[in-house]
């Protein structure tokens, strides 16, 4: 291995390091006693404990919070707003993207681009609109209305990324397919479909880290029957001692290994979902 080569390894090693470090204390602190977390200077090697991660799932919480013993229905809430959204966006975004990509129609860019360019509005600016809109249509604390809301999020993301696959696909292969006597539908879920999968996987990785930590609309359209994590994190973990470092770790421990379970399962369909475009063989 030559100079350049190892000084590009190790950049990348400390680069890697520094951006995993965060998570990495966060992990160890969920693992943490109390005293150790307050511990000067901060302990790397201590003795683990699940204490943490008991209290969570305890029926009362000792430290005067709320959160205890409702987080299993809180992270139920978030797994299924999120995914629910995401596999409502990707059906549908495929599809949308396919018929951009093959069937020509008069200002197709402007449409395109008008699609893209909801997604770049900033959420703050559209919250008193769809707060009143959906306390009209009585979709206020509801999973249908922010399973739709984060599907309407998403959905602009996802076609504009999958229309740029579909667009790279020669036509030619599903025209042979339907000459043997496939249906349009057939040819695009049995043919082009499968020729897309790295771009599916990066939307819908790319999707789900959007709705996983998505803050400002459940903390205005969601009660207590609906609520997600991130909102109750931010109403009750508040207690009596102030903040509990420990459980708040563990919980964000537990939080975050549904995105990192899925980007693993993805992993073989990232690297060419995610820097699709940026490199031609």
């Amino acid at each position: 291995m030559n100079l350049k080569k190892m000084l590009r390894v190790v950049l990348i090693v400390a680069v890697s390091a520094l951006y995993a470090f965060p998570v990495l204390w966060v992990v160890l602190t969920a693992f943490k006693e109390r005293i150790d977390i307050f511990t000067q200077p901060p302990k790397l090697f201590f003795t683990p404990t699940l204490d943490n991660f008991a209290s969570i799932f305890s029926d009362s919480a000792s430290d005067g919070s709320a959160f205890s013993s409702d987080f299993g229905r809180y992270f139920l809430n978030s797994a299924l707003l999120s995914f629910g959204s995401v596999f409502t966006a990707i059906v549908f975004g495929t599809m949308g993207a396919y018929a951009a990509s093959r069937f020509p129609f008069k200002n197709r860019d402007f449409a395109m681009f008008s699609i893209l360019s909801t997604r770049m509005l900033p959420a703050v600016a559209v919250v008193i609109p769809v707060y009143l809109l959906y306390r009209t249509l009585n979709l206020m604390n509801t999973y249908l209305g922010m399973t739709l809301l984060y599907t309407a999020f998403n959905l602009p993301f996802v076609i504009w990324m999958m229309r740029s696959f579909f667009d790279e696909i020669p036509r030619e292969i599903e025209e042979a397919a339907m000459m043997d006597g496939s249906s349009r539908f057939r040819a695009f879920y049995r043919v082009a479909l499968p020729q897309v999968k790295s771009g599916i996987a990066g939307a819908a990785v790319i999707s789900l880290l959007f709705t996983w930590n998505e803050f400002l609309f459940a903390s205005m359209l969601t009660g207590e029957e609906t609520r997600t994590v991130p909102i109750a994190l931010a109403q009750t973990l508040q207690g009596e001692r102030g903040v509990d470092w420990g459980k708040l770790a563990a919980i964000e421990t537990l939080y975050i290994l549904p995105v990192l379970i899925a980007a693993a399962l993805l992993q073989k369909y990232l690297l060419r979902g995610l820097t699709f475009g940026t490199v031609k063989g």
